[in-house]
């Protein structure tokens, strides 16, 4: 594959280069382009000062290099090679530029040293006496900070943006629109046979088409069918291209002929090339299934990368899910259970019971999010999530039932059910929830156990409790808080916890189950005999 990049280059750091523009725009420094090309053509990764006459060995590419010139003999003059030397030198090493102090060596910056550097393209600045060397320092790492800063937000902004989009009915091509507005290119998914299933943004020409599709074949895992694949050679090719960092601008090299695959050696994460001025990306979705996100831009910074990285680990869940039928028996039990089939009968579709539904409500006062409640769905090993604005609702397998605590989570976990009784452990486990809140407890679980009460027959209790609440069953608020506050044994503070309202709000509605009641509810009695009948409500 030509072209083609899948190693980090260590001369390449990650944090976004600054504008050699951008340094010459600080009137503070004074600093005076004298030679070399326009600015904006330029970017700075670092600044390094030397006096050595051949600094060569000192450079890791993409510098710029402050010197005063120490290192110049007295006796050279404009006919010797020295000051070409010197720059070219420079050059092969990869600087950016080069900054030359005035004062105290030199009164102006040698006539020979700009020829040369206008020879050589290095641009060249010229540091006035009053700017410390050290200050140019500051001022580059001052704007490498902003613009790390810049990027940060950026790639925040994309990630979540991208979740968002997940989160949609139609979660792939949203994630590929969203991705290619990010970048400002094109974004595709290819399937397991190569074939583009679904696209957005601007498609480049043919060429670069073609270039992508080959470039999926190097991170595409490889089948013991094929023959050979397109793939960066790791031997010792004298032509092989300057691996670089994936979102880092790349050095030219003459580009590597392309090798055949190792089938017993796994495929990279993700490749990179260049063809008619697009930068090109390819990451692997998962070793499992095949499928390859492919993206072309014009530019590509170093938070692109992460973007993009994001974006296709999301895909690889998508994809994941539809490739293994999981997402489909979702789907059907889904369709059977709204066109009134029995929830035991499409339980099979979701997996091996019994069953427990876990009610979850994040720390704080903050709403969950889909992201949040997938991530909680993914801890309790479940893809049967349910979020609403303040509570997680998971339906998991009674063998994964958590037996401890999520941080920034509380839980309240219910009994182990078949299928037929799901909605009443949903009440259990929004019961449980409750308490768990009131008590500041990071789980509870519905506390199922034998008891006196199951000495009665549940025909007979069940008459008693409609008999007993009758007054107050026409109110679900009054009930569900005389519920409540009995189970938390008469605590109007916790009570009001619970339930998300005032603890006044709470007195009153006791007030009035007492009234409704005509009863004593002081009285330990009655509260035994309440708390019966609310169990068999």
């Amino acid at each position: 594959m030509e072209g083609t990049h899948t190693m980090p280059d260590p001369s390449v750091p990650p944090t976004p280069p600054v504008p050699l523009t951008a340094l010459l725009a600080r009137e503070d420094l004074g600093l005076r382009q004298l030679a070399g090309p326009p600015a904006e053509e330029v970017v700075l990764h670092w600044v390094h000062t030397s006096e050595m006459a051949d600094p060569y060995p000192y450079l890791l590419g993409g510098e710029l290099l402050l010197s005063a010139g120490v290192h110049i003999p007295e006796a050279v003059g404009p006919e010797t090679s020295y000051f070409d030397d010197y720059v070219s030198r420079i050059v092969a090493a990869g600087g950016a530029a080069l900054g030359f102090g005035v004062a105290p060596v030199h009164d102006t910056v040698p006539e020979a040293l700009v020829a040369a550097c206008a020879s050589h393209g290095l641009p060249l600045l010229e540091v006035p006496p009053r700017t410390t060397f050290s200050g140019v320092a500051r001022a580059v790492w001052q704007l490498m900070a902003r613009a790390r800063l810049a990027e940060l937000r950026r790639v925040t902004e994309a990630q979540q943006s991208l979740a968002t989009a997940a989160s949609r009915p139609d979660p792939v091509p949203s994630v590929l629109r969203q991705l290619a507005q990010r970048l400002g290119g094109w974004a595709v998914l290819y399937g397991p046979e190569g074939t583009e299933i679904a696209s957005a943004g601007r498609k480049p020409g043919e060429e670069a088409r073609a270039a992508l599709t080959r470039l999926t074949e190097v991170v595409r895992p490889s089948r013991p069918t094929q023959a050979a694949s397109a793939a960066p050679h790791s031997g010792s090719n004298p032509g092989a291209p300057r691996q670089a960092e994936p979102g880092a601008p790349t050095r030219s090299e003459p580009p590597a002929a392309a090798a055949p695959t190792d089938p017993s050696r796994p495929a990279p994460a993700s490749a990179t090339d260049s063809v008619a001025g697009l930068h090109l990306a390819a990451y692997s979705l998962g070793a499992g299934h095949g499928f390859v996100l492919g993206v072309a831009a014009p530019q590509r910074t170093a938070g692109d990368h992460t973007v993009a990285s994001v974006a296709a680990v999301l895909l690889s869940l998508l994809t994941g899910e539809q490739q293994s039928g999981t997402g489909a028996a979702r789907s059907s039990a889904l369709v059977r259970m709204l066109l009134g089939v029995p929830p035991e009968e499409v339980a099979s579709l979701l997996g091996d019971g019994p069953w427990v539904v876990v009610r979850a409500r994040p720390d704080g006062d903050g709403a969950s999010d889909p992201v949040a409640a997938s991530a909680l769905g993914a801890a309790l090993g479940s893809a049967l999530v349910d979020p609403a604005e303040d509570v997680v609702r998971v339906l998991v397998p009674a063998d994964r039932a958590p037996a401890d605590p999520l941080p920034g989570w509380t839980l309240g976990v219910s009994a182990a059910v078949e299928p037929e009784d799901w909605p009443a452990a949903d009440t259990q486990a929004a019961r449980a929830l409750a308490r768990a809140r009131a008590t500041r407890a990071p789980l509870l679980r519905h506390g199922a156990r034998p008891a006196l009460a199951d000495l009665v027959p549940p025909g007979e209790a069940a008459a008693h409790a409609r008999a007993l609440l009758a007054p107050v069953t026409a109110h679900p608020a009054l009930t569900e808080t005389l519920r409540t506050w009995l189970s938390l044994h008469g605590s109007w503070d916790r009570t009001a916890v619970a339930l998300s309202v005032h603890r006044n709000t709470v007195r009153q509605r006791i007030a009035r189950c007492a009234a409704l009641l005509a009863t004593d509810l002081d009285d330990p009695d009655v509260r035994m005999e309440l708390w019966f009948a609310l169990r068999h409500s």
